[in-house]
């Protein structure tokens, strides 16, 4: 689903990202962990078309993002870690806009905006203005707009920030059910039990290049000893550098 190759992005004399290769397959859900400044959220809005690489290719679903970035645009979600709400909407109007922006036919948009607020528990605050929402009431609408047009990929930043646990459970549920449906979701956290109780496989970035990818046991048998979390692999790859 996700071929990256020899990805590089330089701000000035600053090199962010420098030559990362990643394979990401359908139906996986690929956590993308490292400290803060490795380069995680340049990769994603790369990804997402909102940067330009200096150099190197991705291609996505097979399609490449530098000769058709409307046709990569059209099978990805993609929600940052500080999203803009338009608190003006209600939740239902929300995600209506959405998937109007995504060309979702409007009577599968009005079903499925009913079936997203259901499925987030917010069926009964769909009709109030968001600006009335509970911060994690607006990191749920937020999601659910993301997933109005179906994306064959999902690529979230920080997703479990300000959710309460059962928002958590839920989250961790929808992306186990969608990944088992073939779909794939590329998530960024910095929450490390959460990437070790949901992640099929793991890639750590640090310092602009890729550290090491693969399952915790594999990243374990590789980088520390038999027995450790995934809290000391990744500080011992990252040289003890804070998440």
């Amino acid at each position: 689903m996700i071929e990256i190759r020899g990805l590089t992005k330089r701000y000035d004399r600053v090199e962010a990202l420098k030559g990362i290769d990643i394979d990401v397959a359908p139906g996986e859900l690929f956590g993308f962990l490292g400290p803060n400044g490795a380069g995680k959220t340049t990769t994603m809005q790369i990804l997402a078309g909102l940067l330009t690489p200096t150099a190197g290719s991705v291609k996505i679903a097979g399609i490449d993002l530098a000769t058709d970035p409307r046709g990569v645009k059209q099978r990805i979600g993609y929600l940052p870690d500080r999203p803009y709400i338009y608190e003006k909407l209600t939740g239902r109007e929300l995600l209506r806009l959405f998937a109007d922006l995504w060309g979702v036919p409007a009577q599968q948009a009005r079903t499925r905006a009913g079936d997203m607020l259901d499925l987030f528990g917010l069926t009964h605050q769909g009709d109030e203005l968001t600006e009335g929402y509970s911060h994690g009431m607006k990191q749920r609408i937020c999601l659910a707009a993301t997933l109005m047009h179906d994306p064959d990929l999902l690529i979230i930043d920080e997703p479990m920030v300000g959710l309460d646990p059962q928002g958590a459970r839920l989250f961790k549920d929808l992306m186990r059910q969608r990944c088992a449906a073939g779909k794939t979701v590329l998530m960024s956290t910095h929450t490390l039990q959460v990437a070790a109780e949901t992640c099929d496989r793991v890639g750590i970035i640090h310092r602009g290049e890729i550290a090491g990818v693969g399952t915790v046991a594999e990243l374990r048998s590789r980088y520390t000893r038999e027995g450790a979390d995934l809290e000391e692999i990744f500080l011992t790859m990252t040289g003890g550098a804070v998440a």
